[in-house]
């Protein structure tokens, strides 16, 4: 019972006839020209691609894809570094699967693992550490990608593994936080953003509270939204009635599921075990803050620092643009690759590649 429940709330979400009076609010809220919106959050693009939210906009307004795809915005140099440790001898790589097709300078994980070398896809950091505790001689490196949605289950992988004293674990720490590249992107003038479409993801994490900056320092008004089409609508809704009014606030949205304070338990479980750097971004460039490092007590788990790596010069890939997309400036099909050379079966950029990419979501659903 609890099951259908469930099911019959969920569906309230893909409501037609509540899409259609969100859109009539749409309508009557949007500013005379229209307005340009970007959806933070790599689960919102492909849940606006998949229900044709973007076709229904009203004229003059712009619903662009930002940097919400954690394994979209890792730098070639990180990619290259991770295929560096694979080459390790001793080392098994365990990572998510679709960090394994994302090309680097000369090669991928997916390649690596051709050539023999060790590479386990995993679906959490607790697999990656059983994987050492069954594996006591070969040294596990989990590539730790991705927001705040994920960083507390690294983090507290790391810390069991420092209770259980397993001398074969180790960490490729390439998380980043969301605040710090939303800092970049308003302040970009080739976007001239209007509002953000705020991620729920994340939001469950961190909250509210750190993306007040943008009403109180830029005027950009944000909302935090679900994914389900009603969920998007209703956001871009509260938004329009923003601009309307002439207000800049951070409002939610998507109250079952993210509260003002988010969860500081763990908030709390990040900032024991990592804390903030300088993290390079593809498309963005390097941002103070906006990465996570181990702290000096459990700096013995950096994969970096324990194999010292041989990481080849960093080559982008040639005509790619993905990091113009990334930073909403460019859509996916404006890219001369897209769909000629750059395809999911041949994937370029890391945005054809990942399931939350922009450019796989246009390749499926435009």
């Amino acid at each position: 019972m609890a099951g259908d429940a469930m099911q019959a709330e969920l569906t309230r979400f893909k409501d037609p006839s509540l899409a259609r009076n969100l859109m009539r609010a749409i309508d009557k809220y949007t500013p005379e020209g229209g307005a340009t919106l970007m959806e933070v959050c790599g689960t919102h693009t492909v849940s606006i691609a998949r229900a044709g939210i973007r076709d229904l906009m009203p004229e003059g307004t712009r619903l662009a894809s930002g940097p919400g795809c954690p394994v979209c915005v890792t730098s070639n140099r990180d990619i290259d570094t991770v295929i560096a440790l694979a080459r390790v001898p001793e080392v098994t790589i365990a990572t998510f699967g679709d960090m394994t097709r994302v090309p680097g300078s000369s090669s991928s994980l997916l390649a690596e693992q051709a050539a023999g070398r060790s590479v386990q896809i995993v679906y959490s950091p607790l697999d990656a550490l059983s994987l050492a505790q069954a594996n006591p001689d070969r040294q596990i490196v989990f590539v730790g990608v991705g927001f705040e949605t994920t960083t507390p289950l690294v983090a507290r992988a790391i810390k069991r593994a420092a209770e259980l004293k397993l001398p074969n674990f180790s960490v490729f720490a390439a998380h980043k936080n969301m605040p710090g590249a939303l800092d970049v992107i308003v302040s970009d003038p080739q976007l001239k953003l209007d509002a953000l479409i705020l991620p729920g993801h994340v939001s469950t994490i961190i909250g509210i509270e750190p993306y007040r900056f943008l009403a109180e320092k830029y005027g950009i008004p944000g909302v935090i939204t679900g994914f389900e089409p009603v969920d998007v609508l209703q956001g871009i809704a509260m938004i329009m009635r923003q601009l309307h009014e002439g207000r800049a606030d951070i409002e939610i949205a998507y109250a079952r599921g993210v509260m003002p304070e988010g969860n500081p338990h763990a908030v709390a479980a990040i900032n024991e075990v990592f804390e903030t750097c300088t993290a390079t971004w593809r498309g963005l460039g390097d941002i103070p803050g906006s990465g996570y490092k181990l702290r000096e007590e459990y700096a013995g788990f950096d994969a970096v620092s324990r194999f010292q790596p041989d990481v080849e010069p960093t080559v982008e890939p040639k005509g790619c643009r993905c990091g113009d997309v990334l930073r909403g400036i460019m859509a996916p099909s404006e890219c001369p690759l897209f769909r000629k050379v750059c395809k999911p079966e041949n994937p370029v950029g890391p945005c054809m590649v990942s399931s939350e990419g922009s450019c796989a979501a246009y390749y499926r659903y435009y």
